[in-house]
């Protein structure tokens, strides 16, 4: 966590942090992602803001997308009270949902979440699949079963 995200973590009233996948290769950039964000529909998502706060490479290091202090856009409708963390991967060859993240990427994720639920204790810790609505298999794995293993 950045000394700007401590300083500005009472600007919003976080309820949530979201895991992700972006539903890419590990091989993916970072760079090309934004670029799909930006671009304009229907060759890409045409935002304005990126889809997350955080995102991690393969590599366990990870890149602060967007300040804490402002939204992102993680899931539809709940972007305002949510923090969210992505890992680059969560596909196989074939485009098919794969828990593919390296030992590296959930040393990483646990990390983020350790740091961001110290400043918000109560925020409850959710797959992006497992918003009303979602039809996605995003992140990639069952975060609300592996948040209670690890013991959040």
């Amino acid at each position: 966590m950045n000394a700007f995200d401590k300083k500005h973590k009472a600007m919003r009233d976080i309820t949530h942090i979201v895991l992700h996948c972006t539903a890419t290769p590990q091989t993916t950039t970072i760079e090309s992602i934004m670029n799909y964000w930006y671009a304009p529909k229907p060759k890409g998502n045409g935002w304005k803001t990126p889809g997350y706060h955080y995102i991690i490479k393969p590599d366990g290091s990870a890149v602060n997308l967007v300040p804490i202090d402002k939204p992102s856009n993680g899931v539809a409708g709940h972007n305002s009270h949510s923090v969210h963390i992505s890992f680059i991967g969560g596909i196989d060859k074939k485009g098919g949902q794969l828990d593919n993240r390296t030992p590296a990427q959930i040393a990483k994720q646990i990390e983020l979440i350790k740091e961001i639920k110290l400043l918000f204790p109560m925020a409850e810790i959710l797959g992006h699949r497992d918003f009303p609505n979602v039809k996605k298999f995003c992140p990639s794995f069952d975060a609300i079963f592996w948040v209670k293993f690890l013991g959040f």
